[in-house]
């Protein structure tokens, strides 16, 4: 494995590319072991998270191939986008609350 030194540059990298594309996207970083790696999480506003993958994907390859840097990029949309996207798919209605109701054999 290479230094934690060409690790935190191809993260840089990666993030940058990203940052162009997405420029309000944020950014975690974390060490993760399912591939033991470090793992950058663009944290991006969109429906679909795989046009933030295709932006890195070629490049990601390399440094994970030819350079062999355990680096991984795991795009997530934000919270208010995942709530957006559920109430468009319950046509802008929210689920009631459900009540359980004891019944007679109880």
């Amino acid at each position: 494995m290479r230094s934690n030194e060409h690790i935190e540059a191809a993260i840089a990298e990666l993030r940058a590319a990203v940052a162009r594309a997405f420029p309000t996207a944020t950014f975690e970083v974390r060490t993760g072991d399912d591939p033991e790696g470090v793992y950058l999480l663009p944290i991006v506003a969109i429906e679909d998270t795989d046009v933030v993958f295709d932006v890195v994907a070629d490049r990601l390859l390399e440094l994970q191939i030819d350079e062999r840097l355990p680096v991984y990029v795991f795009p997530i949309r934000t919270p208010e986008r995942i709530r957006a996207d559920l109430e468009a798919r319950r046509g802008g209605r929210r689920r009631p609350h459900m009540t359980l109701l004891a019944t007679e054999d109880e």
